[in-house]
């Protein structure tokens, strides 16, 4: 994995390791945990971990954006689900620095130790040194496996690494070994398909992917800024204006460099946006009408060229897929993904997993990624200070 130190190489037998994990997760008005995907996705690195009898596995995450403590974003719900999907009691603490969570971890029985939401103290996203030091106090070695907030250097992710030797959890390793292999070495023709409302959000990442990518599919409302770009009519469909010079540039460098970028050419459009009464497929959008979703022809052309691919790259749904009506067109190009044989799919974050969750096809890619901003920075080519900050390998 990229050269980094993980779980695999170090001793925890009677160790304190310290684990920053990702349990950010949805909670609902009672404050019970609606969605634990992150939550399991970090049952693989706790339990290798206990299974080479460590003295405690204390782990950590932020939940929410507090502004210092907030009752209703404390972890308390998290510890339960997780104490559910461990089978082994959490002992669940009320911060987390200072003598009383020492004493407490010194203290009780519980091998599993969850402290309270990092952001709780406003020193974590300014990755304070001496709350970095603090955190570190508690533990022998620490482990990342947060990749979703590994792009943010916050106390918990890159400044502990200074007082620990740090290295990478299970779930961020198989992040980085996905998404990097994906970089590095695709298995050819290697598909890219972009989507999502901006084009602003994705511009960096098509500059690094057009050296190594064979096709561009692009879809969602970021597709009718590269629309209008060409000339054609997009009525009031989402549209960056102040980012068509730049899509004209990058379809340029494309066409210059022999990848094609495929785009709608037939559109689902409707009056409202929150609308489906008077819903349309046409091959223009007229005047007054907006694109929501790609239409049939597009869908089969899309299908065309995912047939003959080996790497997928999925990054942002191909229409408002929160909306049932809007959601054909990544639904059908989900599915066909997910029947392809000898193919590796990867799920880039964020939106484009929870439309994969929405129609239940989680088990049918090869990696989805956990983390929605982080692997989107990845994909751009950018280093992430919270791998970067873990230890080299024979170092």
């Amino acid at each position: 994995m990229m050269g980094k130190s993980t779980v695999r190489d170090v001793n925890l037998k009677n160790k304190k390791a310290l684990v920053r994990v990702d349990f950010n997760v949805p909670l609902d008005k009672e404050g019970l945990v609606t969605d634990d995907r992150r939550i399991q996705a970090a049952l693989p690195t706790i339990k290798f971990i206990l299974d080479q009898q460590p003295r405690k596995v204390i782990l950590m995450s932020h939940l929410g954006r507090p502004k210092g403590i907030t009752e209703s974003l404390r972890l308390t719900p998290v510890g339960d689900r997780l104490q559910e999907l461990l089978k082994e009691k959490v002992l669940k603490l009320d911060d987390c620095i200072g003598e009383k969570v020492k004493r407490a971890i010194e203290t009780s029985s519980q091998r599993v130790v969850l402290l309270e939401n990092l952001r709780f103290h406003k020193e974590e996203e300014k990755n304070d040194p001496a709350f970095a030091k603090s955190l570190a106090s508690l533990a022998d070695i620490y482990v990342n496996d947060a990749f979703s907030s590994a792009h943010r250097a916050h106390a918990s992710t890159v400044g502990i690494a200074q007082f620990l030797p740090a290295v990478a959890g299970l779930s961020l390793e198989k992040e980085i070994n996905y998404l990097g292999k994906a970089l590095e070495n695709p298995r050819k023709p290697f598909v890219v398909i972009l989507g999502g409302a901006k084009v602003s959000d994705k511009i960096m990442m098509i500059e690094n992917l057009l050296p190594k990518a064979d096709s561009f599919l692009i879809g969602g409302g970021m597709a009718y800024t590269f629309l209008k770009a060409e000339g054609r009519k997009i009525g009031t469909s989402l549209c960056e204006n102040d980012k068509i010079a730049v899509a004209k540039s990058l379809l340029e460098k494309a066409a210059k460099a022999q990848v094609p970028i495929a785009l709608s050419s037939d559109f689902v459009v409707v009056t409202k946006f929150d609308s489906s009464t008077d819903m349309k497929i046409v091959p223009e959008i007229p005047d007054g009408w907006m694109g929501v979703d790609i239409g049939p022809k597009t869908r089969r052309h899309f299908q065309e060229i995912l047939s003959k691919a080996k790497t997928i790259i999925w990054n942002g749904p191909l229409g408002v897929f929160e909306n049932d009506d809007f959601a054909h067109g990544t639904r059908e190009i989900a599915e066909y993904i997910a029947g392809l044989r000898d193919v590796t799919t990867i799920i880039g974050g964020g939106d484009s997993a929870a439309a994969i969750a929405k129609f239940h096809l989680e088990e049918k890619m090869t990696h989805i990624s956990t983390g929605g901003g982080a692997s989107l920075e990845f994909l751009e080519g950018k280093e992430l200070p919270g791998i970067a900050a873990l230890q080299d390998r024979n170092s």
